[in-house]
């Protein structure tokens, strides 16, 4: 140990300070926050602030700048935040975040109403930054991919509950509001008013819950009763129908994991060099048979149709391929057929070549586009999208914290319109 008398500063926290700042100083110039805030500056919002109820001269507390909790929703979603209580913490204590705010309060219950309630307007921003997009001619749509991306609901596969389930846990919840009513009549000072509140609205939450479960219940018995007509025995023999009472929406699906778990299957497009055109929740199990609604969703978003398509095997419906080949302004689908099984008996192969040999002039032309060399060269940019989807899912989209098909459909859309500020960014800076 040093016998020298060495002088040094230590901290002392008990000082208070007083300390004064430029916000400007807490970024970078090039920091994605800026980024984020220059862009939400262009966007038209007039539907968001047409829905404040809070007017000049009236009553109540004035509310949150919707351009504000847009902004820190997009910054959240590029740093694969998705929880409302997460960015509110973020919002308080980290300097981009804060810098975002400007000093606007924001708490988790107005950060998860803004996105949850406001679907349908996040998806007509994004149709405006299309927009935009294709007028500074960053969006072709000769060539598009398509794929879907399986990402997990925020339900537990304990959540599911065949009919007979549901009317038991709706027995039990009954019972809880009861017995909440009754120690209310006996003291009603018991508990804090803030705490029964909440407890009352998750009851009240929980019987919504229910009625949505027992609705997708009816149909699911609806469409067993169709698959019935086909092959009564194998729908005799399967088990009883379920849904779940956290998220009646969310369907069990099987993921590349091989694990089977409640889940939406989100169905994304994009063109090769990254923007995403396209982006839909579903609660579809399979690819097969959505072409036509991307498609179509695609026209919606961007005014415009797609020259060709490009996706994989398992995505190409024959009908698809026929009614999207048909079309005024037709849409080639370039996706390889399913291979043929090998050893084959000839007197089946010869069985095949006559089926095919009667197939529409459609389908022949596909088989023949996916045999020739060029339909192989166009076909290879599909892989672009396999590594869109590897961003959406490092962006943490592969885990929900919303409930409902419509909230997760703004998940998305926020997802979407986050990587195409980051890509466009980037596009423009490598022109």
């Amino acid at each position: 140990m040093t016998t020298k008398k060495v002088r040094f500063i230590a901290p002392d926290r008990s000082q208070p300070t007083l300390e004064v700042f430029d916000p400007e100083d807490w970024l970078d110039q090039d920091h994605p926050a800026r980024a984020v805030w220059a862009f939400v500056v262009t966007l038209e919002l007039s539907a968001f602030y047409d829905r404040i109820e809070a007017v000049e001269g009236g009553a109540g507390r004035p509310a949150s700048d919707p351009r504000v909790l847009l902004a820190l929703w997009l910054l959240a979603t590029l740093d694969g935040i998705g929880s409302a209580r997460a960015l509110e913490r973020m919002a308080h204590h980290h300097l981009a975040y804060r810098w975002l705010a400007g000093g606007v309060p924001v708490n988790y219950h107005t950060l998860s109403d803004f996105r949850r309630t406001n679907t349908g307007l996040l998806d007509d921003l994004m149709c405006q930054s299309l927009a935009a997009l294709l007028a500074e001619g960053l969006v072709e749509l000769d060539d598009v991919l398509v794929d879907g991306t399986k990402v997990k609901a925020a339900a537990g596969r304990g959540s599911y509950r065949t009919r007979e389930g549901l009317d038991d846990y709706e027995k039990r919840v009954r019972q809880h509001m009861s017995a909440l009513h009754e120690e209310l009549d006996a003291d009603p000072e018991a508990g804090s008013k803030r705490r029964r509140a909440a407890r009352a609205r998750a009851d009240r939450d929980r019987m919504a819950r229910i009625e949505k479960a027992r609705r997708m219940l009816d149909k699911a018995d609806q469409e067993r009763e169709e698959r019935r007509r086909k092959s009564p025995k194998e729908v005799d023999q399967a088990k009883p129908p379920q849904a779940s009472s956290t998220d009646a929406q969310a369907r069990k699906m099987r993921f590349a994991s091989g694990a089977v778990a409640p889940g939406y299957n989100i169905q994304v497009a994009t063109t090769p060099n990254d923007i995403i055109v396209s982006i839909l929740a579903t609660d579809r199990r399979s690819d097969a048979g959505l072409l036509p609604v991307v498609v179509g969703d695609i026209e919606a978003r961007t005014g415009r149709s797609p020259v060709r398509v490009i996706a994989d095997t398992t995505y190409a419906v024959a009908s698809d391929i026929i009614d999207l080949a048909r079309r005024r302004l037709p849409v080639t689908v370039y996706a390889p057929p399913p291979p043929d099984k090998s050893g084959t008996r000839p007197q089946n192969v010869r069985r095949r070549e006559q089926r095919r040999d009667k197939e529409p002039d459609e389908l022949k032309a596909w088989r023949a586009r996916m045999a020739s060399e060029h339909g192989q060269v166009i076909y290879k940019q599909r892989k672009r999208i396999e590594t869109i989807n590897a961003n959406l899912h490092n962006r943490n989209i592969g885990q929900l914290r919303v409930i409902g098909q419509s909230a997760v459909q703004a998940v998305a859309v926020l997802h979407a319109i986050a990587h195409n500020l980051i890509t466009a960014r980037r596009l423009r800076n490598a022109a």
